[in-house]
């Protein structure tokens, strides 16, 4: 009999796996997916570490973090950089003098200041949708090219339809500065995320193509406690009724150049076309490949059936999860934890850190 059964080989998993391991725990690793490291899995294509699930651009602030991940894989130096392509314009991102420079021609920090302020009193009230909300936080301008048909295509609703608390800040940043994190450490593993999830599984377990909801019973005799990042929702087949997600489906494709976008990640901005991104994969890792992969990546409505990405965190879903955390709370032998787990939206470094936490709680 296992000491643990961990129900997903994405990061928070991996974490509490090597943490066991390394107490001396006996580790039963399952996913129903046919591979090993959840959404940050990569898989080789012409020589090019191609990120399956979205791009994942590791950042920090965390010293402790960022000193655990370095057991695991060695890191470069990309920064992440993203383009915004608004009907073919292109425009710097988050926004910062290179931004507004090419927007308004603005030099100056007082000029570009002073033009957002101009814009900015449109909204004269509290602002009641996220469009307003925008525009009183960087004026029309900035709104209508950069965010507006990118948070629709991305939540498929109109803005106006979108309440204001989906955007409560909006950087803007006074400097020629295209460092989108403020984070201090950043960089991609080279070699790939599944190479550095796989050290982290390393002596343990591991089974895969297996649904743990579909076999809990038999699969509960194999260990005396579960370590469960599934959905929270679906642990409890939905019996309060299915929280929401956005879902992304992505579209592939090999193309035989050398660099077709010449950048990692490209947002675009418009309403159309309808994807809201191309990601050239290569970039993450300055390849010099003689091909490339591009993938282009949708934002899709979710139902229960399809893959989870983003959750809803409006106060409906918010209201539901609490009472599902509270059924959770009474599962005697399961932890929940990661994006899932939790219905939390979580970056990378966050998602270890809770999992070190949790390790400290029962370990």
């Amino acid at each position: 009999m296992y000491d643990y059964l961990v129900v997903g080989s994405g990061l928070y998993g991996a974490v509490l796996t090597h943490e066991a391991l390394k107490k001396g725990k006996s580790v039963l690793v399952i996913d129903k997916r046919s591979h090993i490291a959840g959404n940050v899995y990569t898989e080789r294509m012409e020589g090019i570490n191609v990120h399956k699930y979205g791009a994942h651009i590791f950042h920090t602030s965390g010293k402790k973090v960022w000193e655990y991940v370095q057991q695991f894989a060695e890191f470069n130096h990309y920064i992440n950089s993203p383009i915004a392509n608004y009907k073919g314009e292109v425009y710097n991102l988050p926004f910062n003098m290179n931004t507004f420079s090419k927007l308004w021609g603005t030099i100056t920090p007082q000029e570009a200041l002073a033009k957002i302020q101009s814009q900015q009193g449109e909204i004269k009230k509290d602002p009641q949708n996220l469009e307003e909300q925008a525009i009183s936080l960087v004026g029309r301008d900035i709104y209508n090219k950069l965010i507006k048909g990118y948070t629709e295509k991305q939540w498929g609703r109109n803005c106006k339809e979108l309440p204001a608390f989906i955007i409560k800040r909006l950087p803007v940043r006074l400097t020629y500065d295209n460092n989108y994190f403020n984070d201090f450490y950043q960089g991609i593993p080279i070699g790939g995320y599944t190479a550095l999830v796989d050290k982290m599984l390393s002596g343990a377990k591991i089974c895969l193509n297996v649904d743990y909801l579909k076999n809990r019973e038999s699969l509960c005799l194999e260990a005396r406690n579960v370590i469960y990042t599934g959905p929270l929702d679906a642990y409890f087949n939905y019996s309060l009724g299915p929280l929401e997600y956005r879902s992304l489906r992505f579209e592939t494709e090999v193309l035989p150049i050398v660099n077709y976008q010449g950048n990692a990640v490209v947002n675009y901005t418009g309403r159309t076309p309808a994807f809201t991104r191309i990601i050239e994969h290569k970039h993450f890792e300055f390849g010099t490949q003689p091909q490339t992969v591009i993938t282009r990546e949708y934002s899709a409505e979710w139902k229960p059936g399809d893959e989870p990405y983003y959750p809803v965190n409006d106060e409906k879903n918010m209201s539901l999860c609490k009472r599902y955390k509270e059924l959770a709370q009474k599962e005697k032998g399961v932890i929940f934890g990661g994006r899932l787990g939790e219905y939390k939206y979580y970056d990378m470094d966050k998602v270890i850190a809770s999992a070190l936490n949790m390790c400290k709680k029962i370990l």
